[in-house]
């Protein structure tokens, strides 16, 4: 089985305001590895994860060209099922968007969505997922309340499992834990690390801190460039470009 899971060939975007684009992306993402995103506003970090899965396709695009490859197949080919790559390719997004619905039913929702009636695969899925997201403990006892009700990290952690729950291959996730505590951050940072075991993790964190923490693979973008791509541990020590160690520095951004 190839070390890659999705390979990226002079990907270039522009959207038709002219807003975050990417020049000419190419890079590689391995498999059962959490791959970071990262530098700042408008760099095209963003823009590329929704390359993944084809959410751009619900944006204004003036021109895109290139191809992304998962498992060898361009997902960007307009014959590609969407709902079937949004499948393998989940998306957990910066404010967490619960149904308003119980916890149960959060995560169930999109397996009955693609048909699935048997109540015991439902619940053993619920059951597995929350378990992945590391919120099971913390929700056993109550999963017919309001999803609404739980915290921003619990919210959050329940958006990961609903995801899950579809048993995806990729999961996509855009400042997951921008709006959350330490506490939560750090549950949600400890799942991703459980997780890449059996995924491919690809996150746009919402800080250097957070990069650093969290990446096996990272790739430092500025104003749709892709400017160093490389090892986590070597990238926040010693990196190759000077415009890739001004950022860590803090000295711009």
């Amino acid at each position: 089985m190839a070390a890659n899971k999705v390979v990226i060939q002079d990907l270039t975007l522009q959207y038709s305001d002219g807003t975050e684009s990417l020049r000419g992306v190419s890079m590689e993402i391995r498999r059962n590895a959490v791959t970071v995103l990262f530098g700042p506003a408008g760099g095209g970090k963003s823009t590329l994860l929704r390359c993944l899965n084809r959410l751009n396709d619900l944006t204004e695009i003036k021109a895109s060209s290139g191809k992304v490859l998962i498992d060898g197949e361009n997902v960007l080919d307009p014959k590609t099922d969407v709902i079937v790559l949004r499948r393998k390719v989940g998306m957990v997004f910066a404010r967490p968007v619960v149904l308003p619905l119980s916890i149960r039913e959060n995560i169930v929702y999109g397996l009955e969505l693609a048909g699935e009636k048997r109540k015991s695969q439902l619940d053993q899925a619920m059951e597995r997922s929350l378990k992945l997201a590391a919120i099971w403990d913390e929700v056993k006892d109550r999963l017919d309340d309001p999803a609404a009700a739980l915290s921003g990290g619990q919210q959050q952690r329940v958006c990961l499992a609903r995801v899950l729950a579809l048993q995806p291959e990729i999961i996509l996730l855009d400042e997951p834990t921008s709006g959350l505590d330490p506490i939560s951050t750090g549950k949600v940072e400890a799942a991703l690390q459980e997780l890449k075991k059996e995924y491919t993790i690809v996150l746009v964190p919402h800080s250097v801190q957070q990069a650093a923490r969290t990446a096996d693979y990272a790739a430092f973008f500025l104003q749709g460039e892709l400017i160093e791509y490389g090892e986590g541990k070597t990238m926040f020590t010693t990196p190759k470009q000077q415009r890739t160690e001004d950022y860590i520095m803090g000295r711009f951004g």
